[in-house]
């Protein structure tokens, strides 16, 4: 039992370590230039361990994003009953903020410095915010395809990456007062 604990942490260790070793040297020579053997050369492992991790570059590059989009959708998915989008999304981008690390601002910097990697990312978001606008139509009574929620998510996309670059309490209050407010303005319209 004792060892199982063990050997997840440790398997935790060796995931951040090969990220964190990708991320700056996408970074530092961008990610065509950076080849499997130098990431696993500077996170002191095989590359046989980098492509058990992370069987792609590609995919390497992109799993932080990933995980960060899954919890979002996750959030929105499976809030409880009486909670609305935007609440749920509130409460995931406090959380996110809470727990935003130095990984975070080196992943951001990669994708500064990587465009390509940039529109790969984008194109997740994408598939996040239309997901966001199926449940925040579902919630409002309009029909999936509506405009309205399609819009309300397509802003909520652009505030969620703004807070995240811009990680501070009076932000998130500034973005989600933004949000209700335009909310508001689709009830009023």
């Amino acid at each position: 039992m004792m060892s199982e604990g063990l050997r997840e942490r440790s398997k935790a260790r060796r995931r951040e370590a090969i990220l964190r070793a990708a991320y700056e040297l996408f970074a530092e020579r961008g990610f065509e230039a950076t080849t499997i053997a130098d990431i696993a050369a500077a996170a002191e492992v095989s590359p046989r361990t980098v492509t058990l991790y992370f069987p792609s570059k590609l995919e390497l590059a992109t799993s932080h994003f990933d995980a960060v989009a899954d919890r979002l959708a996750g959030a929105l998915r499976e809030r409880p009953d009486g909670q609305t989008t935007l609440d749920a999304l509130e409460i995931w981008l406090r959380a996110e903020i809470a727990q935003h690390s130095d990984l975070d601002h080196l992943h951001d910097r990669m994708l500064d410095l990587n465009p390509q990697l940039r529109a790969v990312t984008n194109a997740r978001l994408t598939e996040v915010i239309q997901e966001g606008a199926r449940i925040l139509a579902e919630e409002r009574g309009d029909a999936p395809d509506d405009f309205g929620p399609r819009m309300a998510a397509a802003a909520a996309a652009a505030v969620i990456s703004e807070v995240c670059h811009h990680a501070q309490e009076a932000n998130i209050d500034k973005a989600i007062a933004f949000l209700r407010a335009g909310l508001h303005t689709l009830d009023t319209a």
